[in-house]
């Protein structure tokens, strides 16, 4: 009897991979049994990723703004998790170009971090990712969307703030945060990205248990013991007083803007989307502020 023929397991890239989000993706393809010889680092400075060099990935040179490092970056991958670009400006012209290498590289799927709600909500930071969505259903590539609500990092990044103050300070009001850490979101991006291509495909609005600020101010309460409140603003006050503590008007504004968003709810979505892919419960906010403690 003949031997079946070895079917080659697939190649993954990953963009970006030296930033916080990419990172974790990497190893969560890592974690889930993926060889590193199929695994791509796709980053701007090599150096940066010698570390994954170290654990046997592949890296290779990709740079959003020069055209020219994509395709052969992409050269034999079959997979590709475009990490979105934080250059507002840019973003639209780079994710284009990585796109557009990817279909003349054949790869088989594209996964976009996007942001929730991203064809229906004002939320300043959305008409990037709107517009990068409307290329990929453009381009023909089977691809998936994950829509990413708020990092639980933005709050626990700000932890120590919050504890020497003893206040959180915005103009979110009542408005329910669906968060989620970038370790959930990375897992939740290489599921879509390893999974059945015919059942991945589409738009994935993915977010934790929400919650409001005032709930996220009890927590931290609750797991440190030092009582911290919230103190809600209008989104004029909360922008002065960006600007009294050294911020240029024009961030200021758009931080303030944030806030505005969460407030009229545009930051919480009820899609049990995130823990289905990661097949559990999200990291509580509990946990996160556990761990950022430690």
């Amino acid at each position: 009897m003949s031997e079946s023929p070895v079917v080659p397991a697939p190649s993954f890239a990953v963009t970006g991979a030296t930033g916080q989000l990419g990172r974790r993706a990497v190893d969560a393809l890592l974690r889930r049994g993926v060889p590193a010889g199929n695994v791509f680092a796709l980053v701007r400075d090599l150096e940066k990723a010698k570390d994954l060099a170290d654990l046997g990935v592949g890296v290779r040179e990709a740079d959003y703004d020069r055209p020219d490092t994509l395709g052969p970056a992409l050269e034999g991958i079959e997979r590709l998790l475009l990490i979105s670009s934080p250059d507002n400006d840019n973003a639209v012209r780079q994710h284009t170009a990585v796109i557009e290498a990817a279909d003349a590289a054949d790869v088989g799927m594209v996964v976009y971090t996007s942001v929730i709600h991203a064809d229906e909500t004002e939320l300043l930071l959305a008409p990037k990712h709107a517009e990068t969505e409307d290329v990929l259903q453009g381009s023909g590539l089977p691809f998936a969307v994950a829509r990413n609500g708020w990092y639980t990092e933005n709050y626990t990044g700000r932890l120590d703030e919050y504890l020497a103050r003893g206040e959180i300070v915005g103009a979110a009001g009542q408005g329910r945060i669906s968060a989620a850490t970038r370790a959930d979101y990375a897992e939740a991006a290489v599921s879509l990205l390893t999974g059945d291509i015919a059942d991945q495909q589409g738009y994935w609005e993915l977010g934790g248990p929400s919650f409001t600020m005032a709930e996220l101010a009890e927590t931290i309460t609750e797991v440190t013991g030092t009582t911290v409140v919230y103190r809600d603003l209008s989104v004029d006050e909360l922008t002065d007083r960006l600007v009294e503590a050294g911020m240029d008007r024009a961030t200021a504004e758009f931080v303030a803007s944030l806030d505005a968003s969460a407030a009229r709810g545009e930051l919480e979505t009820d899609s049990p989307a995130l823990e289905n892919l990661l097949g559990r419960a999200p990291t509580s906010l509990v946990d996160a502020v556990r761990a950022a403690r430690l």
